[in-house]
């Protein structure tokens, strides 16, 4: 006579293991729940934020306006201080938004650039003149400047708003 053996430990086969596992309702809620999160991550890109250059453009406006407020007393190492933070808010400006503003952003590295030599001649000038000269050309590139991010704020306003 052959053993009887109890249904419990019968061997399984492949195939009654994948009917079991997926007949079970535990992979199931799994599944749905690993479909609602890479649903829900597939969406948050599909929010309403802002593009980076957007705090760009606001941070590259604050530095540009402290610029313009500088006074004589600050010195030639007060404008090359704020320059520099002009500066380094210029290239995030440019890096963030020269593919959906190449024109306005062009405008902003010319008139940034144009900062840059003057100050740098300001701080070589050895003469009362060369130094009238030089602070007198900062005045109309800082205007420059403004007027060119004020272009691409308007242009940016948009995406931005």
């Amino acid at each position: 006579m052959i053993p009887r053996v109890p249904p419990t430990s019968r061997p399984h086969s492949a195939g009654t293991a994948v009917r079991s596992a997926l007949g079970s309702p535990r992979p199931r809620v799994l599944c749905l729940l690993a479909l609602s999160l890479v649903g829900v991550w597939a969406l948050s890109g599909c929010g309403s934020s802002k593009p980076a250059f957007c705090s760009h453009v606001s941070e590259l406006e604050k530095s540009v306006q402290s610029l313009g407020s500088l006074n004589l007393q600050s010195g030639v190492s007060g404008v090359e201080a704020s320059l520099q933070k002009v500066n380094a808010d210029a290239n995030a400006v440019v890096s963030s938004a020269k593919s959906e503003f190449p024109t306005q952003t062009a405008a902003i590295e010319k008139s940034v650039s144009s900062l840059d030599g003057t100050v740098k001649e300001l701080s070589s000038a050895t003469t009362t003149k060369a130094k009238l000269t030089a602070i007198a050309s900062l005045a109309g590139q800082v205007s420059t400047a403004g007027t060119a991010l004020s272009e691409l704020s308007s242009a940016a306003k948009s995406k931005c708003s």
